[in-house]
């Protein structure tokens, strides 16, 4: 994100006015508003680019191998803004790994899923909350914490489940048999 020279000035005003409070006049208030908007304006804006170009990548990914050169700029592009990749991911790359820019990526998406699976089950990946709208406090927190809420108590089981009229599924119509490719005929088998 990049500020124009009238917004540093504004952002600096801001800044200078958290540090030393005074009162702000009505055209400082109302230019830290504006700031305050662009900067939530740019916020969404990335949100949409984000989903546009995770949208596109999919479209990508289910059109492979026909979009193997698209697919592979796309999910560059992905990872260096952050995408962690997943699973489809990797699977597609598996396909493409014939290639030597295929192999390249499959071996960076692996690292970084690697570390990403590593880092969530350490408990330290938290996904970012969501933005609020930028307010100004007169005279700040006052520095008390917080009081903890009380947790709700968590709901018993039933010792039995009430009883339904429909019949539980077999495993044969919940999962039906795979069936397996059809060979091509004989005239057309070559020898190895």
């Amino acid at each position: 994100m990049a500020f124009g020279a009238d917004e540093l000035r504004v952002l600096r005003r801001a800044l200078a006015h958290a540090l030393h409070p005074t009162p702000l006049d009505d055209e400082d208030v109302q230019d830290c508003l504006r700031l305050a908007g662009s900067v939530d304006e740019a916020v969404r804006e990335a949100g949409r680019m984000r989903a546009f170009l995770l949208a596109d990548l999919a479209r990508y990914r289910d059109a492979l191998p026909g979009s193997a050169t698209g697919y592979l700029e796309l999910l560059q592009d992905a990872l260096a803004a952050g995408y962690d990749p997943r699973p489809e991911d990797l699977a597609a790359l598996r396909t493409l790994s014939g290639t030597p820019a295929g192999a390249a990526l499959l071996a960076r998406c692996r690292t970084l899923a690697e570390h990403s699976v590593r880092a969530r089950l350490a408990g330290r990946h938290v996904a970012p909350a969501p933005r609020t709208r930028l307010l100004a406090l007169p005279g700040g927190r006052n520095g008390e914490p917080d009081e903890p809420k009380p947790r709700p108590a968590p709901p018993s089981p039933s010792p039995t489940p009430p009883p339904t009229d429909r019949p539980v599924p077999k495993p044969s119509e919940v999962f039906p048999p795979r069936r397996r490719p059809a060979a091509p005929p004989p005239e057309e088998r070559v020898a190895g």
